[in-house]
């Protein structure tokens, strides 16, 4: 209790009247010192929007390349992140560049706190390099100059590090995964490892009951509204409507939740509110032909994936094209790009993991259970495990075999083997996977393939109609400067103007905070009254929780009874009894190009020496785990170095796609090939194999099929297995048809 408050015993009354008194002035403070929190945060953000290049990142950054000054230009720069003085930078080891989302906010979400994805790639050794956007866009920029643009600016970073082991890793976080994804399949050669975080890129993608922003081009008649917005804004698209839009999503929070736990903590929570809401509220805008391309192309149209974009040159988009690894992470707790819309794009691409291997591709994802999606940005639990482990190991992943993977991780403890040669507090993981894994995630019927179909139609029609009855006097009507209004009296921005230093209400509120901070009076913790208000805070966010559901069942219902209407769908053009399908099928040209790669690997399954045969060794027996762990990349890599094995990155990585796929096509004919690429040296032998053996056991124990096939490995070195190998019997037949697992 607080020593202020009498305690009266056997006076109810008289304690229930102190403990009111208390709290009664304790919410008066708080009150006074919330409203001075929202007068900070209006200052700060007209503080912030009055500078040129506004940011959010907590490092220094050094200018590298401005795209205003290329000879088509657009808005974006590239900026060297300078390393604390306590980090040491290996250059050595491929640089990141990590690329903001320009989704109405600015940029530095990427770098926004210590723990990020800037600050766990340079805690491991690596440079980083920034793409950012100022508020402004360049006359006449579209999406397609600004994936030129960072074509240049990741080429700028190729350049400066002529010795690093690898491509850039590039990390794309939500609308610039999308971006990344686009520019990697147009320029696979400048690119290491992809990784998108949080990024749409099935967009009708989807399970009936949850995620209805995908319902919402259907429902607002498609893409004619976000012209109309374009032309209301001069040829500017406001980018606060998309910040709105994500304000949507959860009201409860909007308008209760985030303002309640500054107001209910104030003495503690005000810097932390005030540092994000400086991110939340620097709006920016994008030239009206970007938004709708991202609108009419992406989220309504959902062409991405199904190879049905264009550049202006001819060239289409298809993400097959995409020769790095492609890492996914998403979150069950998303509901702006859910685990379907981050991974759906797989099943149109493919129709098995054969399929992915045979356009050489590596694709490895992992679902967090919970994290929100601006919690994948700035979660600093997420940074120091997912971001972390994927900075740390993106070697590993860089040289895995083609296919499917899904990465876990598991926290080091006592028991861990070999715990010294993982990096950090977990252990990551690369479990094979198929699509089967992710289609077992739910998705869309057939049903809901024709609705959304439907609904694209319809976009496309409305669109056209407003063209050509209505756009020609909106843009007579509109002049740039009463756009400049509309920007200025948005609802998002007066809120933040309004309790602004510049309203003299707030100067009087800035005064009366200063004393009350110094006669501060909080409730103690078991004040009656404090639980009161917290059961009240909890009834307002159900209420809200509830409204929202209500809200979202009826949106639903209504875009699955327009668009799933039969007449509707033939009107548009769309077969009621068809069976829609987006997958591409593989063309000509590629399965030209394949079956002669298929000739070239069988023809040269016999060639190589004592390193090929112990990669294919290790590869043989390691793929009977059905997973690979970043304890044996460790232990690969001092084998590496103690061997002297002078191979780059690179060459590894060839070396061991090579062995994987003559393994693959023919299991039986590589394996018997491994005793004549041999050296008749047993010394050699015997070391290749205990290395072998070195790397197996990094990550645990050796049993089951793996000790079969390690067994089978040491006779074909013609050496003795180790001693726990000698009384494994019955090795289990090899059906030469077989695939390697």
């Amino acid at each position: 209790m607080s020593i202020d408050k009498p305690v009266l015993l056997g006076d109810p009354m008289s304690g229930l009247l102190a403990s009111a008194t208390e709290y009664m002035i304790d919410a008066g403070q708080r009150s006074v010192l919330f409203l001075d929190v929202l007068r900070r945060r209006g200052d700060q953000y007209r503080e912030h929007m009055a500078q040129t290049a506004p940011h959010v990142l907590q490092y220094a950054a050094e200018l590298i390349m401005d795209g205003r000054k290329l000879d088509q230009p657009v808005s974006y720069v590239l900026v060297r992140i300078v390393p604390p003085k306590d980090i040491e930078i290996d250059l050595k080891r491929r640089p990141f560049v990590v690329v903001d989302p320009r989704a109405g906010h600015g940029p530095g979400i990427g770098g926004f706190k210590a723990d990020s994805e800037i600050g766990v790639a340079m805690k491991a050794g690596h440079s980083c390099y920034f793409i950012g956007f100022l508020p402004e866009p360049m006359p006449d920029q579209t999406i397609e100059r600004i994936a030129r643009a960072e074509a240049l600016f990741v080429e700028e970073v190729i350049g400066r590090h002529p010795q690093a082991d690898g491509k850039p890793c590039v990390i794309g976080n939500c609308q610039a995964g999308w971006a990344v994804m686009i520019l990697a399949s147009l320029r696979p050669e400048l690119f290491g490892p992809v990784i998108i975080a949080g990024a749409p890129l099935a967009y009708w993608a989807g399970v009936h009951g949850k995620y209805p922003m995908r319902y919402s081009g259907g429902l607002l008649g498609g893409s004619w509204l976000t012209a109309l917005a374009g032309d209301l804004g001069a040829g500017k698209f406001d980018g606060a409507w998309l910040v709105q839009n994500f304000e949507n999503q959860n009201p409860s929070n909007t308008l209760w939740t985030k303002q309640y736990n500054v107001y209910s903590k104030v003495d503690t929570e005000a810097d932390r509110y005030l540092e994000f809401e400086r991110w939340w509220g620097g709006h920016v805008n994008l030239n009206a032909e970007e938004i709708q391309f991202i609108v009419d192309e992406l989220f309504i149209g959902n062409n991405l994936a199904a190879g049905r974009i264009k550049m202006s040159d001819g060239q289409a988009v298809d993400l097959r094209n995409i020769r790095s690894p492609i890492v996914v992470f998403c979150s069950k707790g998303d509901n702006v790009t859910p685990p379907q819309q981050a991974l759906h794009w797989i099943l149109d691409l493919y129709a098995d993991v054969d399929e992915i291997r045979a356009y050489g591709q590596t694709i490895v994802y992992t679902v967090h259970e919970s994290v929100g999606h601006l919690g994948i940005f700035v979660s600093g639990g997420v940074a120091k495990k997912e971001h972390a482990e994927f900075s740390s190991n993106i070697d590993l992943i860089d040289v895995l075999p083609p296919g499917l993977y899904e990465a876990t991780f598991e926290a080091k403890d006592a028991d861990t083997a070999n715990a010294d040669l993982a990096i950090g507090q977990w252990v990551m993981r690369c479990e094979a996977r198929t699509l089967d894994d992710i289609r077992a995630m739910g998705g869309n019927s057939e049903e809901d393939e024709r609705r959304f179909a439907t609904a694209k139609r319809v976009s496309e029609i409305n669109l056209a109609a407003y063209r050509k009855f209505v756009q020609p006097w909106i843009k007579g009507m509109v002049t740039p400067q009463v756009a400049e209004w509309m920007r200025n009296v948005h609802p998002l921005r007066l809120q933040y103007e309004a309790f602004s230093g510049r309203n003299p209400f707030m100067s009087a509120v800035e005064s009366v905070a200063g004393s009350v901070r110094e006669n501060r009076k909080p409730a103690s913790t078991d004040n009656p009254f404090l639980a009161l208000q917290e059961q009240f805070s909890k009834q307002i966010v159900h209420a809200l929780d509830n409204w929202r559901d209500s809200q979202e069942a009826l949106s639903e219902a209504i875009f699955l009874a327009v668009y799933g209407s039969p007449a509707l769908q033939a009107t548009v053009g769309i077969d009621p009894q068809s069976s829609p399908s987006r997958r591409q099928e593989m063309s000509a040209q590629h399965r030209e190009m394949l079956q002669a790669r298929i000739a070239e690997l069988k023809s040269r399954i016999a060639d190589g020496g004592l390193r090929e045969a112990a990669i294919r060794g290790l590869l043989y027996v390691g793929s009977a785990r059905g997973m690979v762990d970043e304890r044996s990349l460790e232990a690969l890599r001092q084998v590496r170095r103690n061997s002297g094995m002078r191979l780059t990155l690179s060459q590894f990585k060839m070396l061991v796609r090579d062995q994987f796929f003559m393994l693959l096509l023919e299991r039986e004919a590589a394996l018997a090939a491994i005793s004549k690429m041999l050296p008749d040296n047993t010394n050699e032998r015997r070391a290749a194999f205990a290395a072998i053996c070195e790397v197996l056991s990094a990550s645990g124990e050796i049993s089951d099929e793996v000790t079969r096939r390690l067994q089978r490995v040491a006779e074909l070195f013609g050496v003795d297995p180790p001693e726990r190998l000698k009384n494994v019997s019955n090795v289990a037949p090899f059906d030469p048809k077989a695939k390697a697992s």
